[in-house]
């Protein structure tokens, strides 16, 4: 199999470079490799591969590439189907600039206040991620500036026609200059994809990779249970005999989703939920410390997980099975990123047989077998301690605080080493700071007696 290339062979900056190796990013992907090229030579371009692939860097890296850190206006607008998936992608694009300086990156989504969302436009930024409603609304209104924008990026659009995005999508395009770079980047190529690019791009170059999960990369093991009540019993043996470091739950139902959560958490494991009921700050917490490390297991339905890009994920579990094949694939696309294994446990009752008929059809590129729940084993000794703890600052962009203050003051005041400072999320008047969960005492204790860029804030665990 051929090595992928390293990002030096690439016309980028030496700090984006030099940032790039900190954040681990040794070699492109293979669709970073093909589509990166592309970018930078300013081309527009649509991007055809499966979630998790590394599409977020190609298109983040063509927009740092091309900024102009000086104007502080909107020069790149990304648009997402979901407001978690757009929280993802800005948290993924500010930490690709830590190496350049007062980078902002302005979310514009639902679930957050349209007025405090405004009132930060008028201060500025360099990059606005959103969902298809708000933006046009903001457009429509002239609360968001395009004049600027030299960058168009779709991202997920598949998902996002699937949600009703296409007329959005044509309205908000409609707005935007003449003279721009367009990136469309969807896991599927259906005919309304198809319809939509036409009108958009401008002789785009297609690029289409990993789009089906490689032979024997994700191990998928399908456990029949007696009945629907049997899972709550089954699931830690399942934690027991994979150890997974990570995993993402799916569950049918917000009660499911709330039920296994508890039952995880009652047992010592460190289990969070995402479902319909949370409001923005809740998910925002719940995301931000499953990205952080410092919870280790995501139970989610369907709705709430769309759009998540979640990295490094060491196992998927189907606790109830989708019906759909494509929603099972994608699913388990989750896990097996980046040339690791990944694996794959289903949870199925006798009357779900068929699914899986369906799913040995659907030609998913894997194989599977069906094993005896009674075989795993009866104690559950599963320890899921996360490596990392999130702390709390309670300051943020509107302090003038940057991720590189928080990291100086971690690393000199606080005596930290670079390497168990983990992401740093930084928000309007919050930040939250993965750290080593060792050194977590260290850190707050420092942290709480010592300042940011001169300043006292106040700081607490999570």
């Amino acid at each position: 199999m051929k090595t992928s290339s390293s990002f030096k062979t690439l016309p980028l900056s030496q700090n984006i470079l030099d940032n790039l190796e900190t954040l681990g990013f040794k070699k492109m992907t293979p669709i970073q490799e093909m589509a990166l090229p592309v970018v930078l030579k300013k081309h527009d371009l649509i991007g055809q591969a499966k979630t998790g692939s590394g599409k977020t860097a190609v298109f983040g890296l063509g927009i740092l590439s091309n900024l102009k850190e000086k104007l502080f206006r909107p020069q790149a607008l990304i648009l997402c189907p979901t407001r978690e998936l757009a929280l993802q992608v800005a948290i993924d694009i500010r930490n690709l600039a830590r190496g350049m300086k007062n980078i902002k990156v302005q979310t514009l989504t639902g679930g957050t206040s349209e007025y405090l969302q405004e009132k930060s436009l008028h201060h500025g930024a360099h990059i606005i991620v959103g969902t298809p409603g708000r933006v046009q609304k903001f457009l429509k209104k002239r609360i968001l500036d395009k004049r600027a924008i030299t960058t168009f990026v779709l991202d997920e659009a598949d998902r996002m026609l699937e949600m009703g995005f296409f007329e959005d999508i044509k309205v908000i395009e409609s707005f935007m200059p003449d003279k721009k770079q367009t990136l469309l980047f969807s896991a599927t190529y259906p005919e309304t994809i198809k319809e939509l690019s036409h009108g958009l791009l401008q002789s785009p170059e297609f690029v289409k990779v990993d789009v089906k999960h490689e032979e024997g990369k994700i191990k998928q093991h399908f456990f029949e249970v007696q009945d629907h009540k049997a899972k709550k019993h089954i699931l830690p043996r399942l934690l027991t005999k994979f150890q997974p470091r990570s995993a993402l739950i799916f569950c049918k139902t917000k009660q499911i989703c709330q039920d296994v959560t508890k039952t995880l958490q009652k047992k010592g494991h460190s289990a969070l939920a995402i479902h319909g009921d949370l409001d923005q700050k809740e998910r925002t917490l719940v995301l931000t410390k499953f990205s952080n490390q410092s919870g280790l297991i995501l139970v989610a339905t369907d709705v709430a997980a769309r759009g998540l890009d979640i990295k490094d994920l060491g196992a998927v579990i189907n606790y109830d099975l989708p019906r759909d094949p494509e929603v099972y694939t994608h699913r388990i696309g989750r896990t097996g990123r980046a040339d690791k294994e990944g694996i794959a446990l289903n949870l199925f009752i006798e009357r779900e047989r068929h699914l899986l008929e369906e799913l040995d059809e659907s030609e998913n590129g894997l194989s599977w077998n069906i094993e005896k729940a009674e075989d795993l084993p009866l104690e559950e000794n599963f320890n899921s301690t996360p490596p990392m703890t999130t702390l709390l600052i309670f300051g943020g962009k509107k302090n003038k605080i940057r991720p590189g203050d928080i990291l100086g003051a971690l690393t000199g005041d606080a005596g930290l080493s670079g390497d168990s400072v983990g992401n740093i999320n930084l928000f309007d008047r919050l930040c939250y700071v993965a750290v080593e969960s060792k050194e977590a005492d260290q850190a707050l204790s420092r942290l709480q007696s010592g300042t940011i860029k001169g300043r006292k804030f106040r700081v607490s665990k999570i």
